[in-house]
């Protein structure tokens, strides 16, 4: 849509972007390429799910040899003809609302073969189900791992899931899970004292991101900075400093050592997801004040050796590389952003 860059004002990131040298790639989302970033092997799907867990568990919970999933709690809705799904960054679920749903969900499907606790020794093979380690992010540890191939929920978050429920050799299965989940939820009395408050109903999972913990994992990076929990994750498995997302350029410059950097600003991709497009423009701005513009200054005044920023989406990944040697390219004038547009 280049429309969505009309009157934007980003001299700073066109300057970067024209100055750079480029390169693309094929992609399959965000989560997809930290891990191959890190040197993790595809499993049936990104195996984010062990990799996650050790952060979210604070420790109390170990991978081991265990097949894991992501069941993260989240809205449906029919439009039309659709089936459409929220994620939390469209409701909210406390702490206690996520123990109070996954309980329900424990007893219900007990015997199911998911066997799940924690006990004095750590894991013990009884039940629950579901392990709510954060409010919006639930995992499961499944007896046998399953043939399954799933989207991320990232992908999915805002769109219609019809044709992209879980497949494989055992799909059918866990689109039937899928079903009674949803019919379970349905007008359930903690739903219906959520919708009596204003707030979106939890009427299902999503099961997304299997695998067992990956046998090598490793950081091109000495830091990185970002506050969703796959980066922070990583960089626990690989030993590596990790630091939430500084509010600026300038505070990140200052908090800063010597080394190759990862910084992760991912909050445009959540106004892409459910179609928010003024704020998808007012986030860019802001990039452009608070980053693009202090690291060209910095680029400038040599005080970075190199920048590489890289855009992340479901069809390709691009790269843009640039010294301070390369701001001397008069020939590579600025364009409009939306000449680097899909």
């Amino acid at each position: 849509m280049p429309e969505i860059y009309r009157d934007l004002p980003l001299p700073a990131l066109e300057t970067l972007l024209a100055k750079s040298l480029r390169t693309e790639d094929g992609s399959n989302g965000l989560e997809a390429w930290l891990c191959h970033t890190f040197g993790v092997e595809k499993q049936q799907d990104w195996p984010v799910a062990p990799i996650t867990l050790q952060a979210d568990s604070g420790g109390q919970v170990t991978a081991g040899n265990h097949y894991w999933l992501r069941a993260d709690p989240v809205h449906l809705r029919i439009e039309h003809t659709q089936i459409v799904l929220a994620d939390s960054q469209i409701f909210r679920v406390t702490a206690e609302e996520a123990i109070q749903f996954t309980d329900l969900l424990n007893r219900h499907f007990a015997g199911d073969g998911y066997d799940l606790t924690l006990g004095d020794s750590g894991i013990t093979k009884q039940r629950p189900l579901l392990l709510p380690l954060a409010p919006d992010r639930w995992y499961l540890r499944v007896t046998e791992a399953p043939t399954l191939k799933t989207h991320s929920l990232s992908s999915v978050s805002g769109r219609d899931i019809s044709d992209l429920l879980p497949s494989g050799g055992d799909g059918l299965q866990w689109q039937r899970y899928f079903n009674e989940i949803q019919m379970f939820l349905y007008e359930h009395p903690l739903n219906l004292a959520r919708e009596a408050r204003g707030e979106l109903a939890i009427n299902s999972i999503w099961p997304w991101g299997g695998g067992t913990m990956p046998q090598s994992i490793g950081s091109p990076y000495t830091h990185v900075w970002g506050n969703a929990v796959l980066p922070k994750s990583l960089a626990l498995a690989t030993t590596t400093s990790h630091a939430d997302l500084p509010p600026t350029a300038a505070a990140w410059h200052h908090a800063a050592a010597t080394g190759n950097h990862l910084v992760i600003l991912d909050t445009l991709s959540g106004k892409a997801q459910y179609d928010d497009a003024y704020g998808w423009r007012e986030n860019l701005n802001k990039f452009e004040l608070e980053w693009f513009g202090p690291l060209l200054k910095s680029l400038k005044q040599g005080e970075l050796e190199k920048l590489t920023l890289t855009t992340v989406d479901e069809r390709s990944i691009k790269s843009f590389s640039i010294t301070s040697y390369d701001l001397w390219k008069f020939w590579r004038a600025a364009k409009p952003l939306a000449t680097y547009a899909p």
